[in-house]
């Protein structure tokens, strides 16, 4: 391993959305916080699984923000190298596919966990969410946030401006997200789309990342670290084939 030119792309990575983090950070938590007023005013007095509205949206804004936060980083970043013409220089540096693919994924997980810090402990200026589980918690931050800067590594890889990435986003990203129970319970879906939600890998990493803080969810905690933790497994083989190959990013 090539520790100290994986460190080195990892600062780079840090560096780079540090330098916007008001709009790397900040926007993404007013936004969920936006969403916790609105939804939060909607729900006002309802209690969903015996935990109170407003307390059970948290959690899944955080996984939300952490999802959509880990995509945009990695996938913003290599997108951009290519469409400015500087990803050559990375290319010829003495760093193997596996060491690229470590050091974008990592400083991903570092933005995403930024965002979901900030949002809990502006979240506690109005509502107490405790934390039952915290090893729970951070696992399921790692598979859901790795998961989703793996794919938005493959989004980078082959898109050729930002349109694709955008259409990515727009058509598979938010809507896996969004119909996840972000919101909600599933069990108050009808029953087919129970099952639909099922098959939605983001559905069990926003339950087990909630079960973490309640202690209670739709499904199974140890199914649900086991499906993020599969789905992590297969779409990292995938990108570091990608990157193995020089798919898309060589000549």
């Amino acid at each position: 391993m090539n520790w100290q030119g994986c460190f080195t792309l990892f600062f780079k990575e840090i560096r780079r959305f540090y330098s916007v983090i008001l709009q790397t950070v900040g926007a993404p938590v007013v936004t969920a916080l936006l969403y916790m007023v609105v939804f939060g005013q909607v729900l006002q007095g309802q209690t969903i699984q015996g935990v109170p509205s407003s307390a059970f949206l948290v959690p899944g804004l955080m996984m939300m923000s952490i999802i959509q936060n880990s995509f945009a980083n990695t996938s913003s970043s290599l997108t951009q190298s290519k469409i400015n013409g500087n990803l050559v220089f990375l290319l010829m540096t003495p760093l193997s596919a596996f060491e690229i693919y470590l050091a974008y994924i990592s400083a991903s997980l570092v933005r995403a966990t930024l965002v979901a810090v900030v949002l809990y402990l502006v979240t506690q200026l109005f509502v107490t969410v405790p934390i039952t589980h915290p090893l729970l918690v951070l696992t399921m931050l790692v598979f859901g946030g790795g998961t989703l800067a793996v794919m938005g590594l493959i989004a980078g890889i082959l898109a050729n401006k930002f349109d694709h990435l955008a259409a990515f986003q727009n058509f598979f990203i938010m809507p896996l997200s969004f119909l996840s129970g972000v919101f909600y319970s599933i069990h108050s879906l009808p029953e087919f789309w129970q099952h639909a939600s099922r098959f939605n890998p983001v559905f069990y990493m926003i339950d087990g990342f909630r079960q973490g803080f309640f202690g209670v969810g739709d499904s199974d905690p140890l199914r649900s670290v086991i499906v993020a933790g599969v789905f992590f497994v297969l779409v990292s083989s995938i990108c570091i084939t990608m990157l193995s190959r020089g798919y898309k990013i060589r000549g």
